[in-house]
C-alpha cells in the first residue's frame, strides 16, 4: 500500500526549480564582492581604512620624535666642536704645559688612553661574552648552573657604572694595594661590557635555525666545529652589533675614570697600568671644571664630537669586518 508524500507549495515552481534557486543564492552569499576597480581582491572598509590610517600616522609621529633629540643633539655637537676636531694639533698634540683657559694644546692623550682602556677591555669582555653565550645556548640545556648564569647576567646589566667602579675600587686598589690607573678603569669597563655581549650573542645563536645544526650532525661533524665553522659564522653580524654596542657604551663611561684614575695631561702609552691616564669623559670633565668658557669650551665640544667620531668609525670598521667574514646568502 503506497503512502502519497505531501509536496510543499513552492509557488508554481517545481522541485528542480526551487533547487536551482537555493543553490544559486547559496553561491552567491559565498561569492566575494570584487573591488570597484576591477581587481581580484575585495574591497576593504572604510573603518579599516581609517584606522591603518591612524595608526600609519602614529608610527610616522613617533619616529619623528625619536629622530628629533637625536639629529639635536649631533647637530649642536658637529657646530660646536668641528673647529677644534679638524685643527692640526687636535689629534697629536696633548695638554702638558698649556692651561685649560688658554688656547693650543689638543686631546690626542685623552684620544689613547680612551683606545687603550676600551681595547684592553674588549680584550677580556668580548671572549667572556662570546663563550658565556655559547655554554647558555649549545650546552646548558636548562641545568642549574646555566640558570645561575643567565641570573647573574640579568643582575649585572642593571648594575650603574658607578657600583663596578666602586667594587674594583675595593678590590683592585683597597684590598690588592694597586694603584689607581687606566687598567682599573679597564676592570670596570668589563664588568659593563660582558652583559651587553653576553645577551646580544645568546639572541643571535638562538635565531639560527636548528637545521643547520642537524645536517651536520647528520654528516659526522662534532659539535664544537659545527659551533665554529656554522653557528658562529651565521650569526656574526648579530654578534658584531652587539660588540659594538657594548663598546659604544663604555667609550662614553664617566664614573669608572672618576674614581679609578687621575687626570694625566701628558700622553700615557706604556704605563696604564701604575700612573694616571686621561680620557676623553675625564679630560671633558677636566674642561668643565676649567669654567667651561672660551677655549676650555671648545675642547669640551672637540672631545664629544671626537667620541662620536670614534664610536661610528669602530662600528663602520666593524660591520666591514663582518660582512666580509659572515656567510654569504
Amino acid at each position: 500500500m503506497s503512502t502519497a508524500v505531501p509536496t510543499p507549495d513552492n509557488g508554481g515552481q517545481s522541485v528542480s526549480e526551487t533547487a536551482t534557486t537555493t543553490t544559486t543564492t547559496t553561491t552567491s552569499a559565498k561569492t566575494p564582492v570584487r573591488a570597484s576597480d576591477g581587481s581580484p581582491f575585495t574591497d576593504i572598509s572604510q573603518g579599516r581604512k581609517t584606522v591603518n590610517n591612524i595608526m600609519s600616522g602614529l608610527l610616522w609621529l613617533c619616529m619623528i620624535l625619536a629622530l628629533i633629540p637625536l639629529l639635536w643633539v649631533l647637530i649642536t655637537v658637529i657646530s660646536r666642536g668641528y673647529e677644534q676636531v679638524f685643527s692640526g694639533h687636535w689629534w697629536t698634540s696633548d695638554m702638558v704645559g698649556i692651561r685649560a683657559t688658554k688656547e693650543g694644546g689638543g686631546a690626542a692623550h685623552a684620544i689613547v688612553g680612551t683606545l687603550l682602556q676600551t681595547l684592553v677591555a674588549s680584550l677580556f669582555a668580548i671572549p667572556i661574552g662570546i663563550f658565556t653565550a655559547i655554554y647558555l645556548v649549545e650546552y646548558s640545556n636548562g641545568n642549574r648552573l646555566g640558570k645561575l648564569t643567565t641570573f647573574m647576567v640579568d643582575i649585572l646589566s642593571g648594575v650603574p657604572s658607578i657600583v663596578s667602579a666602586l667594587f674594583i675600587y675595593a678590590l683592585w686598589i683597597t684590598m690588592l694595594g694597586q694603584q689607581r690607573s687606566g687598567f682599573a678603569v679597564s676592570l670596570s669597563l668589563i664588568l659593563l661590557m660582558i652583559p651587553v655581549v653576553v645577551r646580544n650573542t645568546e639572541e643571535m645563536l638562538r635565531v639560527v635555525p636548528m637545521d643547520l645544526r642537524e645536517a651536520t650532525y647528520a654528516l659526522g661533524v662534532p659539535k664544537w666545529k659545527t659551533i665554529a665553522r656554522i653557528v658562529l659564522p651565521t650569526a656574526l653580524s648579530g654578534i658584531v652589533t652587539g660588540i659594538m654596542l657594548a663598546i659604544a657604551r663604555v667609550m662614553g663611561e664617566s664614573a669608572p675614570v672618576l674614581i679609578l684614575v687621575g687626570s694625566n695631561p701628558a700622553m700615557n702609552w706604556n704605563h696604564m697600568f701604575n700612573q694616571p691616564q686621561s680620557s676623553l669623559p675625564l679630560f671633558m670633565l677636566d674642561m668643565w671644571k676649567a669654567g667651561a668658557t672660551g677655549p676650555s669650551n671648545e675642547r669640551l665640544w672637540g672631545a664629544a664630537l671626537t667620541l662620536v667620531i670614534l664610536v661610528v668609525t669602530l662600528n663602520l670598521l666593524a660591520r666591514f669586518i663582518a660582512s666580509k667574514f659572515s656567510v654569504k646568502k
